[in-house]
This record gives C-alpha cells, structure tokens and sequence, in this order.
C-alpha cells in the first residue's frame, strides 16, 4: 500500500467516491462480473450500474436530493447492494437499518435519521405502523413478489409505494451535483445492544482507508470477497466497497451458515472472507473432511483471532490475518498473515497514532491495560461524529482523540484486545476480562460458543457467570467444564456459575446480546460450582492455599 495515501491529503473524489468508480468500473469493464448472489444470479459492471441508476432516478422522482438521508431497511441481498449504490448514485447518504429493528428502537433510528425517504421489505414494513416515523414521506416497500404493497393499519405515517418506484430503467442518470469525499456516505448504527444506537456519520474517506488498510497489496481484479456480514453493519460495507475500489468482485450471501459455507465457497469462487471469531470457532470444531482444502478460499480476515488460529490456517489452507475495527475508526490495527502472536490485533497500520490511556487520558505502561485513543494523519479517515448528537460526539473525541471504549494493553508494538470498557468484572478486589475467560471456555472441544457475563455475588462486587452452548450433537458437562478450566486460569476468574443452552442471543451483526444474559441473571437450569463441589483454590507463593 502506498505511503502517499496515508498521509495527511485527502484523496479526489474519483479515487474513493462510490459513483465515481461504480461508472469507471463500468465503463472499463463492463462486462466484468461484480456480484453473485444466493441464488447464482450475476450482475457485471454495466448491470450494477444500470440497477443503481434506476434507484438513484426512483428515488429523486420520490423528492430525494443529494445530501439527503434515504433509509434502507433490507436483508443481505440484490435489493439492499441496489439502493446502497443508487442513493450514492443520486449523491444522497445512506442509513441502512438492522432488520430486527421494532417498536422503539426503530422509531429512534428512523427519527434520528430525519429521512423523507425509505426503502423497505415487505415483511418489516408493518412495524412502522407501531412507530411514530418522524419526518418520513414514502417508503418503498420491496420483496413482496411484486404484490401492492401492504395497506397500513395506522391512518398516519409514510405513504406506502410498489417497487415500480424504482424499476423504470434510467440509463446515463447522473445527480445535479457530485458527492465530496469528505461527505457521508452512509450514517451507520452501532449496534445498541446496550442502549440507543449512535448514528456514525461515514465518510467516503473513511470507507476507503478502511478498504486500503484490509485489502491493499492482499486483492485484485480476479478476487471475490464473500460478504457474510449484513449490509447494515461496516463489516459488510467494507469488503464491497474494496471490490469495487480495486476491481474485483464480491459474493453477496444471507447471513453466515456453518453447513453452506464451503459449497458458497467453492460455488462462487471466493478468495476472502471475513470471519468472526465465533464463525470460525464453528467452522473448526466441525469434523475434519477430505475437502478442507478443496476450495478457493486464500484470505480470512478474523476478528478476533481465536486461540488456535494456526490449526485453522493449516488445516484449510488459507492465510489469517487479525485486525481490530469499529464502526467509527478505519482499521486501525491489523496483522500480516498468519501473525503467530496468540491473541493479537496486530499492529498499528500507517498514518494512525495510539495511546492507552487512564480514566484522566495518561498513557498507561506497556503491558497495562488502558482505553485505545485514536487519531489519523489523514483527516475524514475515521468517523465525522454522531449524527444529531453533538454531546456524544464531543465525549468520544474528547483531548483531540478518538475513545474507543475498548480495552487493550501493548507488549513490543503488538496491540492486545482485552474487553470492552463496560465488559470488566469485579470479583473479589480482581478485575476479570470477559473475553479472556471467554476464550478458555471455547478450548474446551464440547464448547461451540460462550459468553461470560457479571451476576451479583452476595459477598459483594461480581460472580462470574458462564452461558456456553454445545457443538452440533454434543453436551456440556458444567462439572467437567469446571475441572478444565481450573488448571487454565487465575483462580479468582473460575466462574461460579454455568449454564448450558442450545445457542446464544445474538444481534444480526453476531454480537452475543449480552444484556440479555445478565438480565436472566442465574437461572433455575444453571449450575452452581459451589453445589457441584468442584474446588478452586488460590494459591499462596511461600504458603498454604485456601479455598475460594
């Protein structure tokens, strides 16, 4: 990658803009396949264009302008890439909704985004009949087998519109003015599995130093990106951009499947992915095969790297690297391939600054854990705020500095993921890490996933409890999982209680709900490690133990 894109310019907008290239692209290569989805349909170049060029022209008959806010509200598929590309076409911002969004939390998106505007699947549009919609005019309402879109119950509210909206054919159309770089191109939700979600204002910088940092030097014209990740969330921005960017293609699926993800694989010629830590914990503790490495597959970007990363790189064949990235920075820290440093986000990438701070913003020693403080060299490359909250976005940009709200500690320049900020728990004077423990639970060979969660103590401060669910066809034993992890952890990080369940809460994104764990607290189903008699002891240097 080249040193002059990280320095403090900012690149034209023909070098990062989304139509700016979509119509390069297109005319270079037109025939190139960009997408293939699920279903085998392809779409080239010049057909991508064409289907973002009849929604950019839907949309601006509908009252849409450039600078505008348009809401997509779509599952992973043709319809969501389509509008994406369309409202950039039209040079508007796109706000892209997770699709299990109801009652509050979609009224809070959608007002928050101020949209006139959207663009709907049929089976989410009668959930804004439960909402005030805000300032919300139209909604298009797609996937409905072009059946009239569903009458709505409430009198006020959008006026619902047929996907005929879009489909009249627009070739050539082309916005009364072009977007900037320093310009959104999407307003992105974070996740709120704690809270309202924060709408982060992205820029088409932003997007392209992402992409860079990822792909560059590692992605070409006859690569295939699988995106797995929901269009809604920066994972799946990320990898379609950076196709597009350099000239490849993607692979649009659903969602991840563990059972589809090598046939997908080798179907569609995919040479990247992306795989959450928890995706490739499934994906390697399923039996061996003949066909682990009768595939295409030759980059997997994983977040987290999981502990036995280098088993999975050799038993497919494919290289690993680790990165650290959030929705409102760009890639900050990543690894070169197969880093073999156990636990590592890898290193600072050019043109990025990094401190780990205390609560008052000093740098902590190396090796301690402290907040990761952010900025770039070169300016729109991490988020522009938060939209409408001017509060929020002063407090995370506190000190001239991105706060990240992550925990991390450095050991010899290499950056260490150890929690979010929140995610610590207290147990007896002792700060536990979540994902730590975490880890040690998914080395068990029965563990397909675990979360670890604080629940009250009555001794005071935190117990530890741990929701773990087996691998296809198999069972947990707390006791037996107790036992194991005495020998791997610090005593006091043991947990006190083990539920067992058939599979974890999580959001679209793959985020374990969390909130909902500790909400549950201890159930009647879960074990308690003082009952089950399984002793943990701390041990005294120069003296006796005891137990705790």
């Amino acid at each position: 990658m080249s040193g002059e894109w990280w320095g403090p310019a900012v690149p034209e907008a023909e070098e990062c803009v989304i139509a700016e290239l979509l119509v390069r692209r297109a005319g270079e290569h037109p025939g190139r396949v960009y997408a293939i989805f699920e279903d085998g349909t392809r779409w080239t170049y010049a057909e991508t264009l064409a289907e973002a060029e009849r929604v950019a022209a839907g949309l601006r008959g509908l009252g849409a302008r450039p600078g505008d806010t348009v809401v997509s509200w779509l599952p992973n598929g043709p319809d969501a890439l389509r509008v994406w590309f369309g409202v950039n076409l039209l040079g508007g911002t796109l706000v892209p909704l997770n699709t299990a969004y109801r009652g509050g939390l979609l009224e809070h998106a959608i007002r928050l985004s101020g949209a006139r505007v959207a663009v709907v699947h049929a089976d989410l549009a009668s959930r804004l009949d439960e909402i005030d919609t805000g300032a919300l005019e139209r909604a298009v309402v797609l996937g409905n087998d072009g059946a009239p879109p569903p009458r709505r119950a409430a009198p006020a509210g959008p006026e619902l519109l047929g996907p005929e909206a879009l489909a009249a054919p627009a070739p050539g159309f082309r916005p009364e003015s072009t977007p900037r770089p320093w310009d959104p191109y999407a307003v992105i939700l974070t996740s709120g599995t704690t809270g309202p979600s924060k709408g982060v204002l992205c820029s088409y910088v932003q997007l392209a130093a992402c992409a860079r940092a990822a792909f560059g030097g590692r992605f070409g014209a006859e690569d295939r990106y699988m995106v797995n990740l929901p269009l809604f969330h920066a994972g799946g921005t990320i990898g379609s951009y950076a196709a597009l960017l350099l000239g490849g293609g993607i692979s649009l699926v659903s969602a991840f499947d563990t059972e589809s993800f090598w046939p997908t694989v080798r179907a569609t010629g995919t040479t990247h992915v992306t795989l959450l830590g928890v995706m490739a914990t499934f994906l390697g503790k399923r039996p061996p095969s003949p066909r682990d490495r009768a595939h295409p597959l030759r980059h997997v970007f994983m977040i987290p790297l999981i502990e036995d990363s280098a088993a999975f790189a050799e038993r497919f064949g494919v290289g690993v690297v680790a990165m650290f990235n959030m929705t409102e920075v760009s890639i900050p820290i990543i690894s070169g391939a197969d880093p073999g440093v156990p636990g590592t986000s890898g290193r600072l990438r050019p043109g990025v600054e990094a401190r780990i701070v205390d609560e008052h913003d000093r740098p902590v020693p190396d090796g301690e854990v402290g907040e990761l403080v952010l900025r770039t060299d070169q300016p729109w490359a991490m988020n522009s705020g938060y939209l409408g909250m001017p509060e929020a976005t002063a407090r995370a940009w506190r000190n001239g500095w991105f706060h990240t709200g992550d925990a991390f500690r450095t050991v010899d320049g290499e950056y260490f993921f150890v929690d979010r900020m929140g995610d610590t728990i207290r147990r007896r004077g002792e700060n536990i890490s979540s994902a730590e423990v975490e880890t040690e639970l998914l080395a068990h060979p029965s563990v397909r996933e675990a979360a670890v969660v604080a629940v009250p103590s009555p001794y005071g401060e935190d117990d530890v409890l741990a929701v773990v669910a087996p691998v296809e066809g198999g069972t947990v034993d707390p006791a037996e999982l107790l036992r194991f992890l005495v020998p791997r952890m610090a005593h006091f990080m043991v947990p006190r209680y083990v539920r067992v369940v058939g599979a974890l809460p999580h959001t679209p994104t793959h985020k374990v709900e969390k909130h909902r764990l500790r909400a549950e607290g201890v159930t009647h189903d879960t074990a308690d490690r003082e009952r089950l008699g399984v002793v943990v002891r701390r041990d005294r240097i120069g003296g006796t133990s005891s137990d705790r």
